[in-house]
């Protein structure tokens, strides 16, 4: 999310240089090419090409002297281990380190374990070091909190602006760079370094709890002859519960919920202690995520060889071209291990989809086009396009008039009385 960082930062009228290593990417951004789906962004990074408030640059050396803040926002990726790998965050730190000439904040906008930005402050140091000169600096931690496809709303109308900063120099610059976006009352929440590290991966480790504890909630209610939907609404109710987060599907993805309860376990176990209710939270979210192909598998006895499915939605998310850790790859593993042929249709991330799955499966222009002669249709992702989509013309193109609806976006009375046979979660 560095690029909707930068990008609403210069919208409020502060310059930023945005630095990435890959050529291809920074040219295509220069010419207003964005190289990730998120609604709103492109007009927003062209605007302020044209303004000059923002610049792209594979150059961080040169890009730094007259900086006042530097915000590291590179990938922080799991290791076999699932501890979050933290060489290009202190990469950059070496790297500014090496080239700052005056006071500069370096901030930590990436997912980093706690005791990163005391990593990065020595890393920092130790450049300075061999430089043989002592110039001022501080570092600081300022998690994000984006969602996704609703990005640029998140940061520029913030729920709460969390920052870990050791100087009040550092919390006075923060407070300045985030005053336009705390206008209306949106809190800034300083603390400790520690600390900040910390909210991040607790504030999605108890997400991802409340998915997989709903997950389970609805595979009980299915053995139990309970409808799901009727206990979410009872329970959500409660306003110590609340609504968000507590709607059952087919697994969380992403590039933050699994990445980061992965780094939680791992961190405690190097600490000594085990994160038993996080485990089980990955393992309940692992099982999840084949629940579908088991439905499938359990409607037709277990014959999937020759079937032909019909996938709607690839990306793990709405309003999102990201695969990373998707519940559709690990579906469509166990399709074509089953032997089914398959057609797949995603509104914006069937490139992505693609250079992961290469011509194993078929991927079509139009949902209805998958559809020809479909043994069954499997609802991965629910995108707004599939709410109320053409039964009649559905029925008219499928095998077999049967939906598995991963998300509970259908209405189980509607699609029984137009002749389908109708799966979903929980109910």
């Amino acid at each position: 999310m560095g690029l909707v960082t930068g990008t609403c930062f210069a919208e409020v009228g502060i310059d930023v240089v945005c630095v990435d290593i890959d050529q291809d990417k920074i040219n295509g951004l220069n010419n207003g090419i964005v190289p990730i789906y998120e609604p709103g962004l492109d007009a927003m990074i062209q605007r302020n090409l044209d303004k000059g408030r923002l610049s792209f640059t594979t150059g961080l050396a040169e890009s730094i002297p007259g900086c006042e803040v530097i915000f590291i926002a590179v990938g922080t990726p799991p290791g076999e281990d699932g501890s979050a790998d933290l060489q290009y965050v202190l990469k950059v730190a070496r790297e500014v380190g090496r080239n700052i000439q005056d006071y500069i904040l370096v901030v930590t906008k990436s997912t980093v374990p706690v005791g990163t930005g005391e990593k990065v402050k020595q890393a920092v140091g130790q450049e300075l070091k061999k430089r043989g000169t002592e110039i001022p600096f501080d570092v600081a931690s300022n998690p994000e909190f984006l969602k996704e496809g609703a990005a640029i709303d998140d940061f520029l109308k913030p729920d709460r602006i969390v920052i870990g900063a050791e100087s009040d120099k550092a919390r006075q610059i923060m407070q300045k760079l985030y005053k336009p976006f705390t206008l209306n009352g949106h809190p800034l929440i300083f603390m400790d370094i520690p600390s900040a590290e910390m909210t991040k991966y607790a504030a999605n480790a108890m997400l991802a709890t409340r998915i997989s504890f709903m997950n389970e909630i609805a595979n009980l209610c299915e053995i139990m002859g309970a409808n799901v939907d009727k206990v979410r609404k009872g329970i959500g109710s409660d306003p110590r519960i609340g609504n968000k987060f507590i709607y059952p599907g087919i697994g969380y993805g992403g590039s933050c919920f699994p990445k980061d309860v992965k780094a939680l376990i791992r961190t405690a176990a190097e600490n000594g202690y085990e994160m038993k209710l996080l485990e089980s939270v990955e393992a309940v979210n692992a099982a999840q995520k084949e629940l579908l192909f088991r439905k499938l598998d359990q409607y037709y006895r277990h014959e999937l060889k020759g079937k032909r499915i019909a996938i709607w939605g690839l990306s793990f998310k709405p309003q999102t071209n990201d695969m990373r850790e998707a519940p559709s790859l690990v579906l469509i593993d166990r399709l074509l291990h089953a032997g089914c042929t398959i057609k797949a249709y995603d509104p914006v991330a069937m490139k992505e989809a693609a250079q992961i799955l290469g011509n194993s499966i078929e991927f079509v222009n139009d949902q209805y086009e998958a559809l020809s002669e479909a043994d069954a249709l499997l609802l991965v992702t629910e995108w707004k396009e599939f709410r109320v989509p053409r039964l009649d013309r559905m029925k008219e193109m499928m095998n077999k008039a049967v939906i598995f609806d991963g998300r509970n976006i259908y209405e189980r009375m509607e699609l029984e009385q137009a002749g389908f046979d109708y799966i979903a979660i929980g109910k």
